[in-house]
């Protein structure tokens, strides 16, 4: 399949872990942000799949959070599954539209930060489908571009502000919730954050049961 990737600029996934060592606001939001998609968690959720996971930074953190369960990342680009390798996380080298994982085995997946990047989501989210057992959930985190780029000029992080991070499309609410409902999920929760409107947010946080 033609465009079976994620379109993220090389120099910026191969310095994630360096921008957000920097701390400051901006790793002290990803924190929060990380945070409030693990008390979605639910205990019977043993089996967790961090899809595109970059570095591992999320999925790090997520292993430290809940460290009897079994946490797996998928990532496409081979350099950051190399950097994931090098903090001991466990990740595969592969695609979201081709999961080597069994059908109906998982119990969740995250999807954070990843399906703005996506040629085809549909696709990605019918793997998902197929590997969450019935009734478990996927987890969609999307960022509100216009947002981020206003916040970055706000906080003088001009570098930020005006590089591109590949995304393929924007992404709003309805549509994601629209999207998930054609694709055999229902929507059991959705978030704006920080603020509870949209128009103020930097991110949209939406869970989905597989029916």
């Amino acid at each position: 399949m033609s465009g079976d990737s994620t379109k993220r600029p090389g120099h910026w996934a191969a310095s994630q872990r360096k921008h957000y060592q920097k701390g400051g606001i901006g790793g002290w939001f990803r924190r929060f942000r990380d945070e409030t998609v693990f008390e979605l968690l639910k205990e019977e959720d043993h089996r967790i799949i961090d899809l595109g996971c970059g570095e591992g930074i999320t999925l790090e953190a997520l292993k430290k959070r809940f460290p009897t369960r079994t946490c797996l990342g998928i990532e496409l680009n081979k350099e950051s599954v190399e950097t994931c390798g090098s903090y001991d996380l466990p990740v595969l080298n592969g695609s979201i539209y081709h999961l080597a994982i069994r059908t109906g085995s998982t119990d969740c997946c995250l999807t954070m930060d990843v399906i703005e990047h996506l040629d085809y989501p549909e696709d990605a989210l019918k793997e998902i489908h197929r590997i969450l057992k019935p009734g478990r959930s996927v987890i969609v985190v999307f960022p509100n571009d216009r947002n981020f780029f206003w916040s970055r000029l706000i906080c003088l992080k001009w570098k930020e502000a005006f590089y591109d991070p590949g995304h393929v499309k924007k992404w709003h609410p309805k549509e994601m919730e629209k999207l998930l409902g054609k694709m055999g999920f229902r929507v059991t929760y959705r978030r704006n954050v920080p603020f509870h409107l949209w128009s103020l947010s930097l991110y949209h946080i939406i869970q989905a049961e597989k029916r």
